[in-house]
């Protein structure tokens, strides 16, 4: 069997059509709220390939009309998977721009449902990191931070305590709403201190600052931890940072360890 799909997200964002494209079709733009580091070979043809955990992704251009769109898709598997990607963008006299996004594609297989439902929780918290960074961050750039709990790190163990570290609640049936203030005294999160909220579900957590925008979110299949961080502060030490984010991800696994809450 296997299943065919089609999923459209659509916002009105106070950016250029300049920026937007900058944002959807540059390796520097996708970097900024997409995963892994990205790169970009322009026009029809072209090539664009992410850097992930477990190797290149790599999606041909099929449509390349600077400012209004932009059109990729992977390769099909032996199975027939593959997944294409549809950008429209619109400029608005206001200065705003409308963006649409239309993915679509194909999973192989009877047990399709998980892996869609983990697909499309993914590319909706990636398209709200996207209406984020073209909203608060327009015409910057950020570098990609990505770490994975080690094996044996549940996720949802990891996201109880996360929520109760930044202030959120406690318990796993917490959904804070976006736009939540985070209220944290952990030294480990103090990045996140005067953070807000932008996407919650019970597979993810996003908070922007005004130094970054931060994603806790759950890696499918293996029910683990991957953090999937944009830091928008050209100063920041990233090898420093890096290494405090490895010490708060390996801290969760230990239980002896204190946890701090407001």
């Amino acid at each position: 069997m296997g299943h065919d799909y089609v999923i459209r997200h659509e916002a009105e964002v106070p950016a250029e059509p300049e920026q937007v494209w900058e944002a959807i079709a540059t390796g520097p733009g996708m970097d900024s709220w997409f995963m892994g580091s990205n790169e970009v070979e322009a026009g029809p043809g072209g090539l664009i390939r992410t850097h992930a955990r477990r190797g290149p992704l790599d999606s041909t251009v099929t449509g390349w009309d600077p400012l209004k769109l932009l059109e990729h898709r992977s390769g099909t598997g032996p199975d027939g998977r593959f997944i294409a990607y549809e950008f429209l963008i619109e400029g608005r006299d206001s200065g705003s721009t409308v963006l649409r996004l239309s993915t679509s594609g194909f999973l192989p297989g009877d047990d399709w449902e998980g892996e869609f439902e983990a697909m499309g929780q993914g590319i909706a918290l990636f398209f709200r990191t996207l209406v984020e960074q073209l909203t608060h961050f327009a015409g910057r750039t950020a570098r990609p931070l990505t770490l994975f709990g080690a094996p044996g790190l549940r996720w949802a163990d990891a996201r109880t305590r996360l929520l109760q570290e930044l202030g959120l609640g406690a318990g796993r049936e917490v959904h804070p709403g976006t736009g939540t203030a985070v209220r944290t005294t952990s030294p480990a999160l103090a990045a996140l201190a005067s953070g807000t909220v932008y996407h919650a579900e019970p597979a993810a957590l996003a908070v922007r600052t005004d130094a970054g925008l931060f994603r806790f979110l759950l890696l499918f299949p293996e029910n683990g931890v991957m953090l999937a961080h944009h830091l928008f502060d050209p100063a920041a030490d990233l090898d420093r940072t890096t290494a405090e984010w490895r010490s708060w991800l390996d801290t969760l696994n230990d239980p002896t360890v204190p946890r701090e809450s407001s």
